[in-house]
C-alpha cells in the first residue's frame, strides 16, 4: 500500500479476535480432492502499488538489499502457496514492468483511484469489479519487505478453515501513552495505559497490539459492503523482527539492515557465492565495436566494472568470462583484468557446468550475470542470477536480480555489491 492508502474503512462489528494459530493440515473438501468436493475459493494476493508516492518516489520498486521493495512481498507470496493468483494494482508503466518480471499479473487501477486522497478500498473495489472470480483478496502491503510465507499460510487458513471474515496483522508493542496537550492551553497531561506509580516492568505487562498494515485479508462480500474489517473478525500477530514498514527515506538503511538479519531470502537455504561468471559482451562491455583503420577491434568497458571484480577477487569469489562470440582475446587481455575466459561457446550452460565441477561447487555456490538469450539456461541454474537494465526480455524473467545499470556501464559493479548484501545474509545465518 501507499502512505495514502493504508487506513482501511472498518465495519461497526466487533469481535474478540484470537491469535494467529499454527496451520493445520488442509481439508480434501477445501482442496477440491475426492468425490462431490467443494470448489476451493479463489483466494487473490493484491498488492497496491501507486506511482504517486509523495514519501519516497516510486519507492516501491526502489532496491532494498538488491531486491526492487515490491519483490520482496511477492516472493513471500509466491512461496506460501495458498493463492490462486497473484497481483499488482498500479497506475504506473516501471511499476508493472518490475511486477511482471517478479512474476506478478498487472491491474492497470484508473486515474479514478489513483489520487492522493484515494484509499485502498477503492483501489481493491474496483480491482474485484474486473475479477468476478476472486472470493477473498489478501491485501499485502508493498513496504513490508520482512513478510514470510508461513503468515501468510496461517492467516490464509483462518480465512478458509476456520470461518474468519476478516483478518489482519498486528504487532505487540510496549509502548507507554499519554494524552496529548494542545499548546496554549493550560492542561497537564494524563497516563493513558500505565499507573505511573507502580510502572510495570517489560517482563510483566503484555504490551498492546497495534496494526501494522502489512496485511488485510477479507472476503469478497464484505468489501462489496464497503469494509475491510468486519463481520467475524480477528487479528493476526506477527513477529516484532517481521514488522518492518518503510515510509520515509531515514528508514531505508535501517529496513535493508532488518531485511539482511530477518527478511525471507526463497524456499532454499542461501550458500556462499564462489564463483561469479559474465557474459562479456553487453555485460562487461556495453555491446558496441570499434574498428580501426588497422581492422583491429576496440571495445570500451567501465571502470567500475573492473573494481567490482577486484573487490570480488579480493573476497575469494572466483571471476569468469564467456562469450558466445570469437572475441579478440588480445583486445580483452589488454584490459588487465587476469581473468580466465572462454569465447565463441554455443553451449554456455556446459562450460558453466564444467566450471563448477572442476571447482567443486554446487550450483548454488555460482552466480551468473547474462545479458541473452544464450543466457537464459545459466540465468535459471545459478544460484544467483543477474542482468544489466538493458539485457533482452527472456534474459529479464529468467533472472533474479535486474541491474539499474547497463551494461559496460557499471552493472557488474552494481552485481558484486548485490553478491556482498547477500553474503552477508549468509554469514549472519551462520552466526
Amino acid at each position: 500500500m501507499d502512505s495514502s492508502e493504508k487506513t482501511p474503512a472498518t465495519s461497526s462489528p466487533r469481535g474478540r479476535p484470537p491469535r494467529g494459530r499454527p496451520p493445520k493440515l488442509q481439508r480434501n473438501a477445501r482442496n477440491g480432492v475426492g468425490k462431490g468436493a467443494e470448489k476451493t475459493p479463489h483466494m487473490a494476493a493484491l498488492i497496491l502499488a501507486r506511482g504517486g508516492s509523495k514519501g519516497i518516489p516510486l519507492k516501491n520498486i526502489k532496491h532494498l538489499a538488491g531486491v526492487p521493495l515490491i519483490g520482496w512481498v511477492l516472493r513471500a507470496a509466491q512461496d506460501a502457496g495458498v493463492f490462486q493468483s497473484i497481483w499488482v494494482s498500479t497506475d504506473h508503466d516501471e511499476i508493472e514492468k518490475v511486477a511482471k518480471q517478479c512474476g506478478a499479473q498487472v491491474h492497470r487501477r484508473s486515474s479514478e483511484v489513483s489520487k492522493d486522497s484515494s484509499t485502498s478500498l477503492d483501489a481493491i473495489t474496483e480491482f474485484l469489479s474486473y475479477h468476478n472470480e476472486v472470493d477473498i483478496i489478501g491485501n499485502i502491503q508493498a513496504t513490508s519487505p520482512c513478510l514470510h510465507p508461513v503468515d501468510l499460510q496461517k492467516v490464509a487458513e483462518m480465512i478458509r478453515e476456520d470461518g474468519y471474515d476478516s483478518v489482519f496483522s498486528v504487532v505487540r508493542r510496549h509502548q507507554f501513552r499519554w494524552s496529548e496537550i494542545q499548546k496554549g492551553v493550560s492542561e497537564v497531561t494524563e497516563p493513558l495505559n500505565l499507573n505511573p506509580a507502580k510502572r510495570p516492568r517489560r517482563q510483566d505487562w503484555d504490551g498492546e497490539l497495534y496494526e501494522n498494515g502489512s496485511f488485510y485479508f477479507a472476503k469478497r462480500h464484505l468489501i462489496e459492503m464497503g469494509y475491510l474489517q468486519g463481520g467475524k473478525m480477528a487479528y493476526y500477530e506477527m513477529r516484532a523482527e517481521h514488522s518492518v514498514d518503510i515510509d520515509v527515506d531515514i528508514d531505508w538503511p535501517i529496513a535493508e539492515q532488518r531485511v539482511l538479519r530477518y527478511g525471507y531470502f526463497g524456499k532454499e537455504k542461501l550458500k556462499e557465492i564462489k564463483l561469479l561468471v559474465c557474459n562479456i559482451d553487453g555485460c562487461l562491455t556495453n555491446g558496441h565495436i570499434y574498428v580501426s583503420g588497422n581492422q583491429e577491434e576496440i571495445i570500451s568497458y567501465d571502470v567500475r566494472d573492473s573494481i567490482g571484480i577486484n573487490l570480488l577477487k579480493k573476497s575469494d569469489i572466483e571471476v569468469r568470462l564467456i562469450s558466445e562470440r570469437s572475441c579478440s582475446k588480445q583486445t580483452l587481455s589488454s584490459l588487465k583484468l587476469d581473468l580466465r575466459m572462454e569465447i565463441g561457446i554455443s553451449n554456455k550452460l556446459a562450460v558453466v557446468d564444467e566450471w563448477r565441477k572442476e571447482m567443486g561447487l554446487c550450483w548454488k555456490e555460482v552466480a551468473y550475470l547474462g545479458n541473452e538469450v544464450s543466457d537464459e539456461e545459466c540465468l535459471k541454474k545459478a544460484g544467483m542470477s543477474g542482468v544489466p537494465a538493458d539485457a533482452c526480455s527472456i534474459a529479464q524473467k529468467a533472472a533474479g536480480y535486474v541491474c539499474k545499470s547497463s551494461g559496460g556501464r557499471g552493472a557488474i559493479r552494481e552485481f558484486a555489491e548485490h553478491i556482498f548484501l547477500l553474503m552477508e545474509k549468509v554469514n549472519s545465518c551462520q552466526k
